[in-house]
């Protein structure tokens, strides 16, 4: 699971979004194995409620990288809903894009810097979907150097961390 350090700067990189105000730090929900859901609140009170999850296993073993997770975000005071959000530790090659499998189902995100996108939030929803389904989720990228890596994650609890974040933060 994420660490300590690694949740700073969840906090950070949340708070620092174009346009937000600081925030207080996020208080965590609940543990549900594999994933973590927190909830906080931006200044003038809007709620941010998101789940984070690291992977299981990272190939190749011999790269040296920086904090790997996904989140799943909800603003509802922006109207956000399921924003999915991986970082790799590492920068992207430009203009690239990623490959997440999950339960035989493929995806295709945009990347910029270290993190990969969905496009839009159909692709969030349909990504949330098929991750509520699966059992493991597999992100395949290539670094700015040319190396491909591939993380493996566990979907285990992903659905009871879902509808924690999703309560928290009055999304149905």
């Amino acid at each position: 699971m994420i660490g300590k350090t690694a949740m700073v700067a969840v906090a950070v990189l949340l708070m620092a979004a174009p346009g937000r105000a600081p925030a207080q730090t996020p208080k965590e929900i609940g543990t549900y194995k594999a994933w973590r859901a927190y909830v906080y609140n931006e200044a003038k009170g809007r709620k941010v409620c998101f789940m984070d999850s690291e992977p299981m296993s990272t190939r190749p073993k011999n790269v040296r990288r920086g904090q790997i997770y996904t989140l799943v975000t909800h603003r509802p005071g922006d109207k956000v809903r399921d924003e999915i959000s991986i970082f790799v530790g590492y920068p992207f090659k430009e203009s690239s894009t990623v490959k997440v499998t999950i339960a035989g189902k493929k995806f295709e995100l945009f990347t910029d810097a270290d993190s990969a996108w969905n496009y839009d939030a159909a692709g969030d929803r349909n990504m949330v979907k098929a991750m509520i389904k699966g059992n493991a989720m597999i992100v395949e990228g290539r670094s700015k150097r040319g190396t491909r890596t591939r993380d493996r994650y566990s979907l285990a609890g992903f659905t009871a961390a879902h509808k924690a974040i999703s309560k928290a933060c009055g999304v149905k």
